[in-house]
């Protein structure tokens, strides 16, 4: 974060972008907050350009609501949609699930983490940069060993198959902890000593099946079915006897806690306003998503202390009162479009 060298005087903070990402419903955009908060457009331009926020930023907002002992971490990635944007940096072509096909955006990076009171936050995060010549598994180990160097210290790790090559899963283990893992349908197991098969023709039992995975070792095979598709997934625990141990209800408890990042990229795009903003160069760009990150961190805040129950009906509720207000008045005076009863005659 950048250090001032002297007292702020600028009028547009985070704490104001942040409420406004959270609040504003349809144009998040500087010349918005300057109407809304009488100040000049420069000076949320000036806001988004001076300040330096970093990951460990928001790991340093989170880290005070969790337990950092004993959670689950889990990775993945989701596409923020700019199919208009020009010249604008950090904007490349990625695959978007919603799509279900490559679409012009960015491509955020989130590790996001479980406590095991069952309160989920984002830990660390990177925006995707063709410039610094990295892969998303790259991405993947650097944020790793930075949040196990920052003091959290999980027992389980889980992603989806694009993070399942083999030397993810190695550091893993490394790092004794277990994980849970995507594999592609054609990924090969063996069975028995000498022979190789997809994991896909095997008939695998709901409490699962003893493989050994090709060039890693022995793990734990699941098969589920989501979304009319057959997904599989691969199961390390370090200590070899609690595999006989682990059924089908500890996979789901596992899996239910790896598809919370699912929610967490619907709220910061819907509720936190991830998408909009209209600024090109990198700096403001990575400020903003900072901001938008930092109020899901506090939304989440809030019902964890049962001050909001839900987030979505929260940001509903906002305007209830202003639009009620304006129904109102808008009928004074028009009463003579309503029905006019009037009292049938017998002829």
């Amino acid at each position: 974060m950048r250090k001032p060298s002297r007292p702020p005087t600028a009028r547009c903070t985070l704490p104001m972008y942040m409420g406004f990402l959270m609040s504003e419903p349809k144009s998040s955009t500087c010349t918005r907050l300057s109407e809304v908060m009488n100040i000049s457009h420069d000076s949320v331009n000036r806001f988004l350009l001076r300040e330096s926020y970093e990951p460990k930023d928001l790991f340093n907002e989170a880290k005070c609501l969790l337990n950092l002992v004993g959670g689950t971490l889990n990775v993945d990635d989701s596409t923020l949609d700019k199919p208009y944007s020009q010249r604008m940096e950090l904007v490349g072509h990625f695959w978007s699930g919603k799509h279900h096909r490559v679409v012009k955006g960015l491509n955020l990076i989130t590790l996001y983490y479980t406590d095991p009171q069952g309160r989920s936050l984002p830990v660390n995060y990177r925006v995707y940069d063709k410039a610094e010549g990295k892969t998303k598994n790259d991405y993947f180990l650097d944020m790793l060993g930075e949040v196990l160097a920052w003091g959290l210290q999980p027992n389980f790790m889980t992603g989806d198959s694009w993070y399942s090559c083999v030397d993810n899963l190695k550091t893993v283990k490394n790092h004794r902890m277990g994980f849970m893992f995507a594999v592609e349908s054609n990924r090969r197991v063996s069975t028995e000593k000498g022979t190789w098969i997809q994991v896909q023709k095997l008939d695998i039992p709901d409490d699962g099946m003893r493989v050994w995975l090709r060039d890693f070792g022995n793990v734990k095979l699941f098969r589920t079915r989501l979304k009319d598709q057959l997904r599989h997934y691969v199961v390390f625990l370090p200590e070899a006897e609690a595999y006989d141990a682990f059924k089908q209800s500890d996979f789901q408890k596992l899996h239910d806690q790896h598809w919370q990042i699912e929610q967490y990229h619907r709220m910061i795009k819907q509720v936190c306003n991830i998408e909009k903003f209209q600024v090109r160069s990198k700096v403001p760009i990575l400020n903003h998503i900072f901001a938008a990150l930092c109020g899901y961190v506090h939304l989440q805040r809030m019902q964890f202390t049962e001050i909001i129950r839900n987030a979505y009906q929260w940001q509903r509720t906002l305007y209830q009162d202003v639009i009620a207000a304006f129904v109102n008045s808008f009928m004074v005076g028009k009463e003579y479009l309503n029905p006019q009863f009037q009292a049938s005659v017998n002829a």
